[in-house]
């Protein structure tokens, strides 16, 4: 299933990790710079993959036969609507807002720009084939339980596709970021 979506391989631009080698992650936090917005975005980070874990574990339990298919279908809804919103939500803000500023700041993020905002797009399309999967499935829970069984091992290709979209994603958007954020005092 992961091969179904185009997961990006190649690594960023150079240029965008010049910073990181000044600013590694291990000393985030205690810069000066840290401030709590910067915490706040990286704590969204986190919980989008939180949510996606949780998604595939429960999807993992299902077919499993740990949890009943009216717990998952409630599960499904709930954590998979938060993870979709929130995710398109963050993405929309970071393109009008969060990545003209880092550009603004720090000319050489252009140079990745693109690269993440491919990624977004990338992104929806694999959200918008999770949600159309998980509401088929709420669905068929109550209209035909052993079907939704069936539809479910779709799901958690997909699931698995998310988590792994953004363990890249995410990873290339923090490295060149939060640098920036420290080196040009923003975000205050």
């Amino acid at each position: 299933m992961l091969d179904t979506y185009a997961i990006r391989q190649t690594d960023m631009p150079e240029e965008m990790r010049l910073l990181l080698n000044q600013y590694p992650r291990d000393g985030w936090e205690a810069h000066p710079g840290f401030r709590d917005k910067t915490r706040q975005w990286l704590n969204a980070h986190r919980g989008f993959r939180m949510l996606a874990e949780r998604v595939r574990l429960d999807t993992e339990a299902l077919l499993d036969k740990e949890i009943a298919a009216d717990d998952y279908a409630a599960r499904l809804s709930l954590y998979g609507g938060r993870l979709v919103g929130n995710l398109h939500g963050h993405h929309g803000w970071e393109d009008r807002s969060y990545f003209p500023e880092l550009s603004a700041a720090e000319p050489r993020f252009d140079a990745g720009l693109e690269v993440l905002e491919k990624d977004h797009a990338d992104l929806d399309a694999v959200l918008d084939a999770f949600t159309r999967q998980a509401n088929r499935i709420i669905k068929l829970t109550s209209l035909d339980e052993a079907q939704a069984m069936e539809e479910a091992g779709a799901l958690h290709g997909q699931s698995q596709a998310i988590e792994a979209f953004l363990e890249r994603h995410l990873g290339d958007e923090e490295d060149p970021a939060v640098p920036i954020i420290l080196h040009h005092r923003l975000r205050g």
